[in-house]
């Protein structure tokens, strides 16, 4: 792991607000490890989501009730208005999302349908209401256009074009941040920004056709695990670690001007999918067995390599990972194991993570 000096005055200018965080997409795998680190910092949080699923973290750490939250689509606006009427919050984080590549292929609306308009619900909602100072907006590195001449990294001002679905709905998210700024600047002066970051893991995601996913399920199921697209690289990160990065951004916007847009990712370049199943294994010990895909069209769905430059982010937000990519990885296994194998409760496990991530 990487040393990391906290401040210990982190989530103070969420704390003196009026109002709580406003968190979309709370019930996710990101929104519930959100939500945990939210309420580690004393900081008042409510949420809105769809209804969880009934293997997701959320479920699992029975969180139904802990918080107060509405189960609402963000695609009905009228609805979402009532809700930031009746929780009046300071401050909005948007993650409320259709998250998946392959699902974008199998349900292209849809995923234009929450991504793009969902988001433009939220900023419409977020900008009616003068009470609300900040909104920021979780995007992905996969808005980037993406080429095999980029070897620095994508930076938060290189070009956006979306060539799959999800990423594409993503791109059009980023679009409508881009007109909601303007709209902003002339009417309420709320500060808007997108928070873009790479393939996030860590203890409690199950979700379908994702690496460390399908190593849980297939040790969970004892069978062998099936790999896509060995050679793809990606900058993988514990999940704690962007989600601090989101917070220090909102925390900054709250007392100043920050930038339109902020990338969140390891400092080393990406590990491609064969590094992550060998250290994965050896952290299992060595009990994984795996094959590599026969579908063709299935592999050549989604982008071969991707890199983040999180330059930006280290300089105006003193923002740095404190998992290196291999610490990730096993980090993850870790949580599984304590879970499956010692019976440890995933409230305790994730609350580990984050004293780890806060020097607690």
């Amino acid at each position: 792991m990487y040393s990391l000096t906290m401040n210990h005055s982190f989530g103070a200018n969420l704390r003196s607000q009026n109002g709580p965080v406003l968190l979309t997409g709370h019930t996710g795998f990101k929104g519930t490890w959100m939500t945990l680190l939210l309420e580690h910092l004393h900081v008042p949080v409510v949420g809105i989501s769809l209804v969880p699923d009934k293997d997701s973290l959320y479920s699992l750490l029975g969180r139904k009730g802990v918080i107060p939250e509405d189960f609402i689509d963000i695609r009905d606006f009228n609805k979402l208005k009532d809700c930031f009427t009746k929780y009046k919050p300071s401050a909005v984080l948007h993650m409320a999302a259709q998250p998946l590549v392959l699902e974008s292929y199998k349900s292209p609306r849809e995923t234009f349908e929450v991504n793009v308009m969902g988001t433009a619900n939220v900023l419409e909602a977020s900008t009616t209401f003068s009470e609300i100072k900040s909104i920021g907006v979780i995007t992905t590195d996969k808005v980037y256009r993406n080429n095999s001449q980029n070897i620095r990294g994508f930076i938060e001002m290189d070009s956006l074009e979306g060539k799959d679905p999800y990423s594409a709905s993503k791109v059009g998210a980023e679009s409508a941040v881009s007109a909601w700024r303007q709209i902003s600047k002339k009417n309420t002066g709320q500060q808007i920004f997108s928070l873009r970051a790479g393939n996030v893991i860590g203890g409690g995601d199950k979700a379908k056709n994702r690496l460390m996913p399908d190593i849980v399920r297939s040790k969970v199921e004892n069978r062998s695990l099936v790999i896509r697209n060995l050679g793809s690289t990606r900058p993988w990160q514990h999940v704690l670690d962007p989600l601090h990065g989101y917070l220090l951004a909102l925390e900054k916007s709250l007392a100043e001007e920050i930038s339109p847009a902020y990338n969140f990712s390891p400092i080393t370049k990406s590990l491609d999918v064969g590094t992550v199943v060998a250290i994965a294994n050896r952290a299992w010990d060595n009990s994984l067995e795996f094959e590599i895909s026969k579908n063709n069209d299935e592999t050549s769905y989604e982008a071969k390599s991707l890199d983040l430059n999180s330059d930006l982010a280290f300089k105006e937000l003193g923002w740095k990972p404190i998992w290196t990519q291999q610490d990730s990885i096993i980090s993850t296994v870790e949580w599984w194991r304590g879970l499956l194998e010692k019976s440890v409760s995933p409230a305790d496990l994730c609350l580990n993570d984050i004293k780890l991530l806060l020097r607690d």
